[in-house]
């Protein structure tokens, strides 16, 4: 999704979730940067002769920091890292077990100030403990769409990704929609942003929280809990229509 949006996605050319990074970016038509921890004239592993054939062919690139020559030893590979994460505006770890080189970058990322998401994993998962202990103690942010990595970005970047914020002036629903059988079980404030939606006129966050008149942490947990519900379905560009 993000290479397709003209976001260039750069990895480790490694086995496994970078190669699907590279092999998303250019199935996607976008552009993909493979760096590598070997000398640039050494294909490792050696299977991704073809790969690396096509990210040159797309306009990509391969880049190392080590001579020409260099085998593919694996004390390198952690340098290579911090390649990976100066080169890029953020990084995404999708699996990384508890000793992962993936959490290596991510700290480098952290100590370069670039942005850092997780997408979360089964508890029980071993390749899951990286990503969520990133979100749980390293203040990584938690990724389930594209969207949300695209919000983080530099502004005048996200906006040209992201639809644009509901400005326009939006009616508010007519008194059949505000009387509309409210489900059973709603507190107070969840109830009441809930008679703000309608199921097919988005509603902005900003124009939910001038109607509503609720602080943003409020605004935030009932629109969760509607969600949680399947009440309310989160549209990008921050807005949320009613599911009924």
């Amino acid at each position: 999704d993000l290479a397709q949006r003209g976001i260039t996605v750069v990895s480790g050319f490694a086995r496994g979730i970078d190669a699907a990074a590279h092999r998303g970016a250019l199935e996607a038509g976008g552009r993909t940067v493979a760096v590598l921890g070997t000398g640039i004239d050494e294909v490792y592993p050696r299977d991704h002769k073809k790969l690396a054939e096509e990210i040159l062919a797309r306009g990509g690139a391969l880049v190392s920091q080590f001579p020409l020559g260099t085998p593919p030893v694996s004390e390198n590979f952690p340098y290579r890292n911090r390649i990976i994460s100066g080169l890029s505006l953020g990084v995404v770890v999708v699996e990384a077990a508890e000793n992962s080189g993936s959490l290596i970058t991510a700290r480098l990322a952290m100590e370069q100030n670039r942005e850092v998401f997780a997408v979360p994993g089964n508890i029980t998962s071993r390749n899951s403990f990286g990503a969520n202990y990133l979100i749980k103690g390293a203040g990584a942010k938690l990724v389930q769409q594209w969207q949300d990595i695209a919000a983080e970005l530099p502004p005048q970047l996200a906006a040209k990704l992201l639809p644009p914020p509901f400005t326009e002036v939006r009616a508010e629903p007519s008194l059949t929609e505000k009387l509309a059988l409210v489900p059973e079980g709603l507190s107070q404030t969840e109830t009441s942003v809930f008679r703000l939606l309608t199921p097919d006129s988005p509603a902005h966050v900003d124009w939910l929280i001038d109607k509503s008149k609720l602080p943003i942490t409020e605004l935030t947990e009932a629109l969760l809990a509607l969600e949680m519900r399947e009440l309310v379905r989160a549209l990008p560009g921050r807005c949320f229509v009613r599911r009924m």
